[in-house]
């Protein structure tokens, strides 16, 4: 008689699997990840609770100054003066409504701004398109946005064509400046930086030489010294009847500041790239500019996207630096509207600058945000 017989214990054996038990809710949805990323360690918890007491501090006072005690309308100063409101004042909104115009166009013409806006509108639609990867025609919409659009924006803001009257541009300020500015510096810093980050590599002494040499020269100085002897002392070396626009100056000295930077931050991303890539290409039969355009530079340059990217916002937050050489971006603006004794108050002055703190943060978080995006789209190895 076997062993199960001689005990009168009956068995039971189960056919089909047990259903599996729910996880610990004190693991699982937004209770596991506040446990797990602010609650999990002792470390975590302090700096948490550090965190939470800081922004208790920073963030009460912020929204009423912004929100709860800001003035909304008004036509002078004496809206956003507490003796004349009886009460504590916050943001001067109404000082930003009136200085609107100005800090969008600066002294451009009222009767010429309609250029402007059509300039905006038509860098928006032909940029939008570019950055949605799922939209069809790329090469046709790259070529009318780096192509077609700079020029037809050249002659819709500067006229003397077409019919259209001539604005000088000293008469240009505000985030037209900064734009202008930041989008022709980002434009061209990025193919010249390539090109000089593959002198910098090259085999031929000379364009490797004159490569350093450029790179390290623009690299070592700052950007004020760049934009104040490319306004000030570029004159002094050309003939008497040689003229260049003082802004266009800036244009070329900011494009070229940024491409040495640029440069550094491509070869970072070409010596990254194993020498097997080189050497599979080159056993393929193709030419150095077929290797480095269909093989190299995209590997390198999907490397350095943040790097890229780091620049360009370094960049655009660095046209407040054309102040110094009086061209008035949207900073430049702002600091000129505060000098207007019609809207004199104390909370003037804050509220200027925390509207054109939040313009650029939109620009420079947008462009942070983009870029991973770009970033998680191109990582193939991470979606095998």
């Amino acid at each position: 008689m076997s062993a199960i017989e001689d005990t009168a214990v009956p068995v039971f054996v189960r056919r089909a699997m047990a259903e599996p038990m729910p996880a610990p809710i004190t693991s699982t949805g937004w209770i596991g990840w506040v446990r797990q990323r602010l609650f999990g360690s002792l470390l975590s918890t302090i700096l948490t609770l550090l965190a939470l007491y800081l922004l208790w501090l920073l963030v009460p006072p912020l929204v009423r100054f912004v929100f709860v005690d800001a003035v909304w309308t008004g036509t002078d100063r004496d809206a956003c003066l507490p003796e004349k409101a009886g009460h504590a004042v916050g943001a001067c909104w109404p000082f930003i409504w009136a200085k609107l115009p100005q800090l969008i166009y600066g002294f451009y013409p009222d009767a010429e701004r309609w250029r402007v806006n059509l300039t905006f509108v038509l860098a928006a639609a032909l940029l939008a398109p570019l950055l949605v990867p799922t939209l069809p025609y790329k090469r046709e919409n790259a070529i009318a946005f780096f192509g077609v659009f700079p020029i037809i924006a050249f002659f819709l803001l500067v006229g003397g064509a077409f019919g259209l009257p001539y604005v000088d541009s000293h008469l240009w300020g505000g985030l037209l400046v900064t734009l202008v500015v930041a989008v022709t510096g980002i434009v061209a810093s990025l193919p010249l930086g390539i090109l000089l980050a593959l002198g910098r590599r090259s085999k031929l002494p000379i364009i490797r030489t004159l490569s350093i040499v450029f790179i390290e020269f623009w690299r070592g100085v700052p950007l004020i010294t760049v934009l104040f002897f490319a306004t000030y002392m570029l004159p002094l070396f050309l003939p008497n009847s040689w003229t260049i626009d003082a802004l266009l100056r800036a244009l070329v000295g900011v494009a070229l500041f940024a491409a040495a930077n640029m440069a550094e931050v491509v070869r970072g991303g070409l010596q990254a790239i194993p020498r097997g890539q080189f050497e599979g290409a080159m056993a393929l039969g193709l030419g150095y500019w077929q290797m480095m355009g269909l093989i190299v530079l995209p590997q390198a340059l999907k490397l350095v996207i943040p790097g890229i990217v780091n620049t360009f916002i370094g960049l655009f937050k660095d046209t407040t630096l054309v102040l110094i050489v009086a061209i008035f971006d949207l900073l430049g603006q702002l600091r000129g509207a505060l000098t207007d004794p019609n809207w004199s108050a104390p909370s003037t002055l804050f509220t200027g600058f925390a509207f054109t703190g939040l313009i650029y943060f939109c620009f420079c978080f947008g462009m942070s945000r983009y870029s991973q995006f770009v970033e998680r789209r191109i990582d193939t190895a991470r979606r095998r």
